[in-house]
């Protein structure tokens, strides 16, 4: 193959090893390489092709260490690993975290190991002692660990007159910091320092890059109060350092402030808008990812109902026509801090008229459709009762008429302007005159005796009946007899 190039610094090598450099090198593009045996004019075959990417495979190297010492505390300045024409790391400078090994030089045993920024410091060490350290370069996200730099050790001075500020604390009101410290000597003045914190990161640039804050210098009092607009969002470095005349302390250890953690969370702004037996209701939420704690309860009642939501949201499954208010407040939740908000305004609303409040209404006209029907019913019922006891029918019930269907028998029972008379034959026998005459009188009688009766009191008698029929029979046997006597 006509492309392949000599490898600059491994050629006419006599041992198995050789160090190379390509300044034109992607170290991120895949690298193919073959050697091969040369003795005299003699050459071997080429190996097998050997492929590698070189970011892959690079090893970090030691970085360069710098200490400096003061009389409880040593800086650490540390260089990169690498040269300024190395472009192995050049993208990845800023990714390196540095861990360091430190002992005491007289016990040889590792008694701290931590993790340092470049320009960073090792405090609470002892004066006028011997101490020795070594440092790495890691590459977490690729899982690279370095190789440790060489030992280097320091001496700590002579402890300074004047000690350092201690135990530096930060906190916050609605428009200022306020930045406090412990200090034993009276008569001192006090001046307070700030950092960018990604300066922190970046070797060699924090030397002289911390600023004074205003109104924090030459100050008698173990406070400062400074306006948060001096330091906007993000994260930043304090220091304090003690005065006395012509003698100065050494500067506090550092204090990180994170201004997230300070920002006071406004209440959230809401509005809401009905829908149905629902509420939309509208968070004016800022630009931080929050979470709202909603509280709402009907204003008739004092029973507060929580839920927990994100920007805009809808409260379902609320009652129709009825009032509701509702007031929320802020969370900011991270690993390391919570913060709230106070709650905001209360706000409340009507629901309107739902599916469901629509679905009863036509339920109840339903129902009471069906139970106008039903008292239609009873009442119709109870008005036939009320015909049938107080106003009765002259015709009897069909089924009672059908029993009744003789002649006769239907005489007895209903009223008629004229009874039925039967019509007899008259024998010529003076005997039997006499006996029908009598018989016609006593028939005669018996009509007027019945209709009587019947206009009285409208019941029919039986021994009437009887009576007539014992007539008849007594006028039979006389007929039957007359024959014999006429004989």
């Amino acid at each position: 193959m006509d492309d392949w190039i000599k490898l600059p610094g491994c050629q006419h090598t006599a041992g198995t090893k050789c160090y190379f450099s390509l300044p034109d090198l992607d170290v991120y593009e895949e690298l193919q390489l073959r050697i091969r045996t040369e003795k005299g004019n003699d050459t071997s075959s080429w190996s097998e092709v050997y492929s590698f990417i070189p970011f892959k495979k690079a090893q970090i190297g030691p970085p360069k260490v710098h200490l400096a010492a003061e009389d409880k505390a040593i800086t650490i300045y540390i260089s990169p690993p690498g040269t300024e024409d190395n472009v192995m790391w050049s993208l990845d400078e800023k990714a390196f975290t540095y861990r360091l090994v430190m002992w005491k030089n007289s016990s040889n045993i590792e008694e701290r190991i931590e993790t340092v920024h470049p320009g960073g410091k090792i405090y609470k060490l002892s004066p006028e002692t011997t101490y020795c350290l070594k440092v790495r370069a890691e590459l977490l996200m690729y899982s690279k660990i370095g190789i440790y730099s060489p030992v280097c050790c320091i001496n700590t001075t002579v402890e300074n007159k004047l000690p350092p500020p201690e135990n530096l604390e930060i906190s916050a009101n609605n428009e200022s910091y306020i930045l406090k410290w412990d200090y034993a000597y009276v008569n001192v003045t006090f001046q307070v320092q700030w950092l960018h914190g990604f300066l922190k990161v970046i070797s060699g640039t924090s030397l002289h890059k911390w600023e004074q804050i205003p109104n924090c210098e030459h100050i008698k009092i173990t406070y400062c109060v400074f306006l948060r607009k001096l330091l906007p969002k993000g994260i930043y470095y304090l220091r304090v350092q003690a005065s006395n005349g012509n003698s100065t302390s050494f500067w506090s250890q550092e204090k990180k402030l994170n201004t997230a953690i300070y920002t006071i969370i406004p209440p959230p702004v809401i509005s809401m808008k009905p829908v149905n037996d629902s509420l939309r209701v509208y968070v004016n939420a800022p630009e931080v990812p929050l979470i709202y704690e909603i509280s709402f309860w009907e204003n008739n009642s004092n029973t507060e109902r929580k839920i927990k939501e994100k920007t805009d949201f809808t409260i379902a499954n609320l009652q129709p026509l009825t009032v509701y208010c509702v007031k929320a407040r802020a969370h900011f939740v991270s690993e390391s801090w919570n913060k709230s908000s106070i709650f905001s305004d209360i706000v409340c609303e009507k629901t309107k008229p739902g599916n469901s409040y629509k679905s009863w209404v036509i339920a109840g006209i339903c129902i009471a459709a069906v139970f106008i029907v039903v008292i239609i019913y009873i009442m119709k019922n109870l008005l036939r009762c009320f015909n049938y006891v107080f106003f009765p029918s002259l015709k009897p019930p069909s089924n009672i008429d059908k029993y009744l269907s003789e002649q006769p028998l239907k005489n007895l029972l209903l009223l008629t302007t004229e009874e039925q008379i039967e019509r007899c034959s008259i024998i010529e026998n003076t005997n039997t005159n006499t006996i029908m005459k009598e018989t016609n009188q006593i028939d005669e009688d018996h009509k007027r005796y019945n209709s009587q009766t019947s206009q009285d009191s409208g019941n029919y008698s039986n021994e009437d009946e009887n009576t007539g029929s014992k007539a008849s029979e007594e006028l039979l046997q006389l007929e039957t007899g007359s024959p014999e006597t006429n004989s």
